[in-house]
Parts: structure tokens; C-alpha cells; sequence
């Protein structure tokens, strides 16, 4: 019963997270920031990942069997390692296009639009980021708390487009957008490094000390 609350929920974060792109997208043709399009692009990754995720969810749901005697749950950490991957993929890529546009300026349009737009897809992303991380902690769910860091980051990273954006607006200085898409493309790869490193510590079984600290306290608490 609870692994098909973790996939209902799960199911919602990706659908919500489509309509996201589809609006990023939207404030990135009409504006032509590349800013804007670097978080357009994580929100690709935010919607593979999270439908790798949902499928993790599902596998890891099903009973131990003759060929896994122990369960499916190590897919989780599996999941986590590949969300972490296309996050470091994300951010290189970004980090590259910014680089060449920095030196190949163009106009930029209807930049008011476009913040309301980012500012409106980071606040829910966030949001939702937060439910779906708390939810995953509660649950001791590695795929639930690496989609929800993901989509938290992405909100953060919403904060800084938004102020970057405001100042090119101000200024005028359309070389702005590019340094900002590039410090936002540095800060998702070193996220995804982070991903990758808790998923390779859980599948080589390495100790979780914030889990057992965890753990103690409420066994502290039931005394």
C-alpha cells in the first residue's frame, strides 16, 4: 500500500513537471535568453529523471523472487546514479552553448514576460521539490530525496535566473545572460556530482551515519 503512495505521488511530480518545461520552453522562445533556455533544458533532465524515477518506483514496489531473493530495492540507488548523470550532463552542456553565445550576442525580448513566466515554474518547482524530498526522507526512499534535491534546485536556480535576468533589463548588458547561464550550468553539474556519489556509497553499501543517527533517536524517543 505505501510503495503505490510513493508511485501516485511520483506519477504527479512528473506530470507537473511536464507542464514546467512546456512553460520554460515557452518563456525561452518568446524572450530568446539563453539563461532562460539553460533552465529549460534541466527541466528535460528533471522529467527523464523523473520518469526514471516513477520506474524505479514501480520495480523496486514488486516482491523478492527466485532471481532476486533479496528484492528490487537496489534499483533505487541505480535510479539516483542516472538522475545524478543527466544533472552533470545538463550542466556541461549548458556551460558550453553559454560559453559560445557570450561571444555571439543577440537581442533579447519581452524579458518581463519571461521572468513571470520562470518565477511562476521555479516557485512550484520548488514547492513540489520540498514535498518530495520530505516525503522521502520520511520513507527512507534514495529516489524520492534525489528527485525532490533536483527539483529544489531547480527553484534555487530560479532565484538567481530571475535576478540575473532583472539586471540585463536594467542595463542592458546582454552578456549578463550568458555569465548567468554559465554560473547556473556550473551549479547543476557539481549537484549531479553530489548524486552520484550517494548513489555509488549506497550501492557499494557504504555506511549511512545521518540514516543511523536517525534511527537512534526514535528508538531514544520510544524509551
Amino acid at each position: 500500500m505505501q510503495d503505490k503512495k510513493y508511485i501516485h505521488f511520483q506519477w504527479f511530480a512528473v506530470s507537473i513537471g511536464v507542464v514546467i518545461l512546456l512553460i520554460k520552453f515557452y518563456a525561452f522562445h518568446v524572450t530568446g535568453s539563453n539563461a532562460i533556455l539553460s533552465d529549460a533544458l534541466e527541466s528535460i533532465i528533471n522529467v527523464m529523471a523523473g520518469s526514471f524515477a516513477l520506474y524505479s518506483l514501480i520495480l523496486a514496489a514488486k516482491p523478492k523472487d527466485r532471481d532476486h531473493p533479496y528484492g528490487h530495492g537496489k534499483i533505487e540507488f541505480i535510479s539516483s546514479g542516472i538522475e545524478g548523470t543527466l544533472i552533470l550532463l545538463a550542466g556541461f552542456s549548458i556551460v558550453a552553448k553559454s560559453a559560445h553565445d557570450l561571444f555571439n550576442q543577440h537581442e533579447l525580448e519581452s524579458l518581463d514576460l519571461g521572468l513571470y513566466l520562470v518565477a511562476g515554474a521555479g516557485l512550484t518547482n520548488y514547492v513540489l521539490g520540498w514535498f518530495t524530498e520530505s516525503y522521502g526522507k520520511k520513507n527512507h526512499s534514495p529516489t524520492m530525496v534525489a528527485s525532490g534535491k533536483h527539483l529544489k534546485s531547480d527553484g534555487y536556480t530560479s532565484v538567481g535566473l530571475i535576478i540575473g535576468l532583472g539586471i540585463v533589463m536594467l542595463t542592458g548588458l546582454i552578456w549578463v545572460d550568458s555569465v548567468v547561464a554559465i554560473a547556473f550550468g556550473i551549479y547543476i553539474a557539481f549537484v549531479g556530482v553530489k548524486e552520484i556519489r550517494k548513489s555509488v556509497a549506497g550501492i557499494m553499501d557504504e555506511a549511512d551515519f545521518e540514516l543511523l543517527e536517525g534511527l537512534i533517536s526514535e528508538l531514544t524517543l520510544k524509551q
